[in-house]
């Protein structure tokens, strides 16, 4: 077991007590072994590790879409294993932003409405919608495409929609699965940047990457191998 924690004086977001994944066989395959970590309010975390490692495990831990099969997952305090689906769903929705190397907005709406989508099941009315969705544009750097499809999008700006969608419902933590995998070298550089004023805002970012340099913005990098994480220690 691996006990992992910063120095942060500020309240955990993610916190894992023994958590582990082990998924049924014939034979089981343990594909993320018990660890105990802490992420604070206001971290810039990455995690890195090879194919097969158990980064996506990991995520999907962390963000509620499986439950750990040993230990417990504390997500803002609250203890997600005694939670009934719709609960875990509902906190999902709430407290968690994602941002996916694939983009996934919706090519038949705007920029705006692909955002504006992040509420509708928070119940949220149609026209503050429509307000927050075109808040978050501006906030990362969209406010003239807020009508664009898609389609008439490049795809720095296609991921700028997405950290949009993910920040609107003013999550607890921003959770980004290779966020850079589908960009160039250049247009990297200004989502990473992004990252780093979002980061510097006080968001609370956890990054799963393969790419070093992608990694090497964060304040952490923790890694994964054969479903053990540790911490890198800088030099």
């Amino acid at each position: 077991m691996t006990a992992l924690s910063a120095s942060f004086g500020t309240a955990p977001v993610i916190e894992l007590r023994r958590a582990g994944l082990t998924y049924p066989g014939p034979p089981p395959v343990t594909a993320f072994r018990p660890c105990d970590l802490v992420v604070r309010r206001g971290e810039f975390v990455s995690v890195v590790g090879p194919s097969g490692a158990g980064k996506s495990t990991f995520l999907n831990i962390v963000g509620l879409l499986d439950a750990p099969t040993e230990g417990s997952y504390l997500l803002d305090g609250f203890d997600t294993a005694a939670l009934r689906d719709t609960e875990r769903t509902a906190l999902r929705g709430q407290r968690i932003g994602f941002v996916f190397q694939a983009f996934h907005l919706l090519p038949r709406r705007t920029a705006a409405e692909n955002v504006a989508l992040a509420l509708v099941y928070r119940h949220v009315p149609r026209a503050e919608r429509a307000r927050l969705a075109r808040e978050a544009l501006v906030g990362v750097g969209l406010g003239h495409r807020v009508d664009a499809l898609p389609t008439r999008l490049s795809g720095g700006e296609r991921q700028r929609v997405a950290i949009a969608r993910a920040l609107v419902g003013s999550p607890s933590l921003l959770l980004c699965d290779e966020p850079t995998g589908n960009l160039d070298t250049a247009t990297a550089g200004s989502i990473l940047d992004l990252l780093d004023e979002l980061h510097a805002g006080g968001m609370t970012v956890v990054v799963i990457t393969h790419d070093s340099a992608v990694a090497a913005r964060a304040g952490r990098t923790l890694t994964i191998r054969d479903g053990v994480m540790s911490e890198q220690v800088p030099a």
